[in-house]
Formats: C-alpha cells, sequence, structure tokens
C-alpha cells in the first residue's frame, strides 16, 4: 500500500518540481493505464499550479526587495 502523496498546496517548490519531473517520466516512459495516466495528469496540474503560485511569491518578493533598495539608492544620492 503506497502512503498518500502530500497535499501539492504544503509542498516547496523543489518537492513539487521533482514529484511532477516523477510524473514526466511515467507518463512518458510506462503505459499507465487511462485512469492512471488521468490521476497521474491530475496530479501534475495540482503540482505545475503550486510551482507557478510559489514562482509568483518570489517574483513579487524580488519586486519589492528591488523597490527598497532603488529608494534607499535615491534617498542616498539627495
Amino acid at each position: 500500500m503506497s502512503a498518500e502523496p502530500a497535499p501539492a498546496e504544503q509542498m516547496s517548490y523543489e518537492q513539487a518540481f521533482a514529484e511532477l519531473e516523477m510524473i514526466i517520466q511515467r507518463l512518458e516512459n510506462e503505459q499507465p493505464s487511462l485512469e492512471e495516466a488521468l490521476q497521474l495528469y491530475e496530479r501534475g496540474q495540482a503540482l505545475v499550479q503550486r510551482c507557478a503560485a510559489l514562482l509568483d511569491q518570489a517574483e513579487l518578493r524580488v519586486r519589492q526587495l528591488s523597490a527598497v533598495d532603488f529608494e534607499a539608492e535615491e534617498d542616498s544620492e539627495e
């Protein structure tokens, strides 16, 4: 009996991406049943959404930090 996978929403980017890579390999290299392929596809979609959300959050943080750095530079030039 296999363990239930962690909810995608609780995974780190690295964990979600690694599982997504495994799913892609299984779909490309094995011949899963239609039902199993659909389940893998659904799980893959959840993982893609998680990775995209984490990347969006990281981009927002970088933009915020860049804005703070830019403002600090402008203040020091005055």
